[in-house]
């Protein structure tokens, strides 16, 4: 089952081609950029010219001869840069999604330059004298609540940019910040090349154990290298074989069924060895260079560690904080852990094996002890869970929350065939926003999962409504069958529908507190939460259809997916848990401890906690990705404290006898999806929830408890 996307060329016809598309206004439908107009060499000069104009509109706020006031000062700042923005979001998008050499080669050269641009405005200090001036006569003016928030977020973030400064150290904070961020592009683009840059590639003979969906993909695999192929001897590597790579969606699969155990650890140790094989693409030097520059960095904010200078702003404020939390789940995760692997070891001595249980054993006979404890198979599911009806069942729940509709749209370009979008209506019938999914694993996207956008919501200057976009990296559909989905992916579909739910319901005056843009430790909670309604019955049986009968999922088959729901939380929770220690102990490092070697600085984190050797950390370092090269430093742990908000916030469902209340459905969304950052995290949570979030639902849910299965 293919995907339509029609090419049409009626998107903006007064479009002229010769002039860069960033200089013209998008009349665009809903302002969706005009993505084949749009040119590898139009960025540069965009950006060049955005932060020309930027710097201009900062100048004209400064020399205002006005006494500074809400409105002229914060207010126009947040008007500021609407050329910068624009251009940014469609490049950083790109980049993630649809790369290439060239955009890789600008993300260097621009990454440095962009760091320095905003530490201009950050740093000046003009700009921050009129800030400080409004908030030191804060109660002289008639300020909304969300106003006086806003006005203390914009005066924090200019002493956390270093306002305070002197100008030697504010010269050097615009270093270190300059050199991250050139490090952390490398990284991302070291580690883009070491996931393409390997392949299990397989006859025959050597696909032992292997379903025929899994088989079918992998030959579809190599078809489509084979016709990217340019030489005669290229495209002969590929003919009749199969291939297997280390992205997720074709690794898990692999080591789940494969029983060539040799082969399962070759793919394995090629996905854990990722930017630690010594070659042109190593990221163990970048991984301890930016630590230590963060390190100095934060002494001379007047931080005693990086993690000290990021937890300041989030739900948790300490590094204690944030251990005590991970200790009190590592333990039991631990314990559950080796009790998984003793399961496992059994079943494997139990075939006549002699060998102990290994990390790339892990998938394989955990699957087995799954089908014993629970009489579960995974490619049991997969049938009933194709991408369109999934699709169809995270709209269908968002409709039943909250009434909202989603309309399919297919004259509008797009910037890769695989994507699609949505018109996103509310349940009045007024225009909410626009949904992009782009859903399927490519060689020129980057891993992972992840929600963005392409425009924005805001009513300060009349009413602004967004363009999102999901990003994930699910199979692809092979030959006429369509992509069917682990239920590992049917969550991350909803995790990330939950993030694009957060940044289309936002309804905020200012863009700056606009949707996702709350501390890192809560903008979990609206994805996590709505994974809980994947797997109620009710979600289940509205969506979850075979893809070649339309028969409804069993219920027998729902049962034991139910019951099964708790299985291997040893190994989930402790190699999520293993990372967010590494990530805290990698930025509770002080600036006079000069770091030499990743590998024996994780191998001795690591060893603290006494990770098994069966299980590696989700991110060894030089593929740590969320901390090198994206916005988590410090902050990988916010995925456990949002599951203890989204575990309680699920149960008041719960304690309300319908996953639908309309009560409970209509405090979440006023209080959390619409409101951005416009109050303080705690508070939005307990206007929802009517009381702070406890532990023990976390623990329940997850088989922490201590309790039986």
């Amino acid at each position: 089952m293919g995907l339509l996307i029609f090419a049409s060329c009626q998107q903006n016809p007064k479009m002229n081609d010769n002039i860069n598309p960033f200089f013209q206004e998008w009349n665009t439908q809903y302002q969706v950029p005009p993505f084949l107009q749009i040119k590898d060499e139009h960025y540069m000069p965009a950006f060049e010219k955005g932060m020309e104009e930027n710097l201009a509109e900062i100048d004209s706020i400064v020399n205002n001869p006005e006494e500074p006031t809400f409105e002229n000062t914060i207010e126009e700042l947040e008007r500021t840069g609407k050329l910068l923005t624009k251009v940014q979001r469609v490049f950083s998008n790109l980049a993630g999604s649809n790369t290439n050499p060239k955009l890789q080669e600008l993300q260097r050269e621009l990454s440095p330059m962009i760091s320095a641009h905003y530490d201009k405005i950050a740093l000046n200090e003009g700009l921050f004298l009129r800030v400080e001036s409004i908030w030191n006569n804060r109660e002289n003016f008639s300020l909304t609540d969300e106003q006086i928030k806003l006005l203390k977020d914009t005066r924090k973030q200019f002493i956390r940019s270093g306002a305070l400064l002197d100008s030697n150290q504010k010269e050097e904070i615009t270093k270190i910040n300059s050199k991250i961020s050139e490090l952390s592009t490398q990284f991302g683009q070291n580690l883009l090349a070491e996931t393409n840059g390997f392949e299990l590639i397989l006859d025959d003979d050597e696909l032992d154990g292997l379903s025929d969906g899994v088989i079918a993909a992998a030959s579809e695999s190599a078809a489509q290298k084979m016709n990217e192929a340019t030489s005669p001897e290229e495209k002969a590597k590929y003919e009749n074989k199969y291939v297997f790579t280390p992205h997720r969606s074709s690794m898990y699969p692999f080591l789940t069924e494969s029983t060539r155990r040799d082969l399962r650890e070759i793919l394995y140790k090629s996905y854990v060895m990722r930017g630690d094989n010594n070659n042109e693409n190593d990221n163990k030097e970048i991984a301890v260079e930016i630590a230590n520059l963060r390190a100095q960095k934060a002494e001379i904010m007047g931080y005693k560690t990086h993690a000290h200078f990021i937890l300041e702003d989030n739900m948790l404020k300490s590094p204690e904080e944030v251990y005590d939390l991970l200790i009190k789940l590592w333990e039991p995760a631990l314990k559950r852990a080796k009790s998984e692997v003793l399961d496992m070891q059994a079943v494997s001595d139990s075939e006549g094996n002699n060998f102990k249980i290994a990390a790339w054993d892990w998938w394989h006979y955990s699957e087995k002890v799954r089908k014993a404890k629970y009489d579960l198979d995974e490619a049991e599911l997969k049938p009933y869970l194709s991408l369109d009806n999934v699709i169809k069942g995270v709209f269908n729940t968002t409709n039943k929350l909250w009434g909202l509709t989603f309309t399919e749209i297919f004259d509008i370009d797009l910037y890769h065939p695989d994507a699609r979008i949505w018109k996103v209506t509310d349940k009045d019938g007024s225009h909410l926003g626009i949904f992009i999914g782009d859903y399927f694993t490519r060689s020129n996207k980057r891993g992972g999962a992840w929600m963005s956008s392409f425009k924005g919501q805001s009513n300060l200057d009349g009413r602004e409504r967004p363009v999102v976009v999901n990003v994930c990296n699910f199979p692809a559909p092979v030959g006429d069958d369509p992509s069917l989905l682990s239920f590992e992916n049917v969550t991350t579909l909803f995790h990330e529908f939950g993030h694009a739910m957060h940044g289309t319901l936002t309804n905020v005056t200012y863009p700056s507190m606009a949707g996702t843009s709350a501390p890192r430790d809560f903008v979990e909670f609206p994805s996590q939460v709505l994974e809980h309604w994947a797997s109620e019955p009710e979600v289940l049986k509205s969506f979850a259809t075979h893809y070649q009968t339309g028969e409804p999922m069993p219920d027998e088959l729902i049962e034991k997916l139910l019951k099964a729901s708790k299985f291997n939380q040893g190994f989930i929770n402790t190699e999520y848990l293993a990372a967010s220690l590494l990530d805290m102990d990698w930025h509770t490092i002080t600036s006079d401890v000069v770091l030499e070697d990743a590998n024996s600085f994780e191998a001795s984190s690591l060893a603290k906690i006494g990770l098994i050797d069966e299980i590696a950390p989700r991110y060894r370092s030089t593929y740590f990705a969320h901390i090198f090269s994206g916005g988590y430093s410090s902050g990988y742990y916010s995925y456990i404290h949002a599951a203890v908000l989204d575990s309680d916030g699920f149960e008041a469902f719960i304690e309300a006898g319908d996953v639908f209340d309309e009560t409970l459905s209509s405090k979440l969304r006023k209080h959390v999806y619409e409101k951005g950052s416009t109050e303080e995290a705690m508070d939005l949570y307990v206007k929802f929830r009517g009381r702070k979030p406890i532990i023990e639902p976390l623990l329940k849910v997850r088989g922490l408890d201590g309790k039986p299965d």
